[in-house]
């Protein structure tokens, strides 16, 4: 199981490294993660991942960034590499947020080539999908099904593909005071489960948009895992879900 959080821009890196040290305490010392049942990971702000790499490495945590380019080399002024954070020691890469669609114009085509570039430096993409509006579960599943099947399209046509994290954030749920409802959730998991079972990927699904404590065991038979924001920015809330993946592991 998958649990982690992205930062955004809302932390500066004092900040972000007094985070990190907190929630690395106690993943370091947390049955859930000691026991290889949750792999816990942090995505920091890109100037802040060396300084977090050093810390969260050592407690078990995988580091990722928020976005790369699609080429590993080349004048692109301010972008970043996946080749260039695979040295840094990034081993995963959130990829086709919202946000980067709604503000800074990616799309399916910008969203695929990054998918493959993460893949072929050996970083696993964090694809984010998720449906504009709230409709029928049926809906919202075939939605993120044509989304994920053209955010791969590049990845399939190449030789390297591995592993491959689809977070599932129903974009009308982000920001939210709610996550959406518990029946929503489990049926589009259910449903790109399947779809990712037939694709050469090794794969997992975890929810995001408004995630926070309690709502992992209402989900945990149709997702791997959670994808943390701003619920997560107090580190005892981190430690909560860890305590609910414990929990759920002692009742199978």
């Amino acid at each position: 199981m998958l649990i982690g959080s992205s930062l955004k821009m809302y932390f500066g890196r004092a900040r972000t490294l007094e985070w990190t040290r907190a929630v690395a305490a106690i993943c370091a010392e947390h049955p859930a993660v000691r026991q290889g049942l949750v792999e816990p990971f942090v995505i920091p702000t890109f100037p802040s991942i060396p300084d977090v790499v050093a810390v969260a490495t050592d407690a078990g945590m995988l580091v990722g960034a928020q976005d790369l380019h699609w080429e590993d080399t080349g004048a692109f002024t301010g972008e970043v590499s996946a080749a260039e954070l695979a040295e840094h020691g990034v081993t995963l890469a959130e990829i086709g947020h919202a946000e980067r669609r709604r503000l800074f114009g990616e799309t399916d085509e910008t969203v695929a080539l990054k998918v493959a570039a993460a893949l072929r430096n050996g970083i696993a993409p964090v694809l984010c999908i998720g449906e504009e509006i709230e409709v029928e579960p049926a809906a919202a599943a075939a939605a993120c099904i044509a989304q994920l099947d053209a955010s791969l399209a590049v990845a399939r046509e190449q030789e390297r593909i591995g592993r491959l994290i689809v977070a599932y954030e129903p974009v009308w749920a982000i920001g939210a005071p709610q996550p959406a409802g518990d029946d929503h959730i489990r049926a589009v998991g259910t449903a790109l489960r399947a779809r990712l079972a037939e694709l050469p990927f090794d794969a997992q699904v975890i929810y995001g948009g408004s995630a926070g404590p309690g709502l992992l065991p209402r989900i945990a038979d149709s997702v791997d895992g959670m994808f943390l924001g701003r619920f997560a920015h107090e580190p005892a809330a981190f430690g909560a879900i860890l305590d609910e993946a414990l929990a759920l592991e002692g009742q199978r």
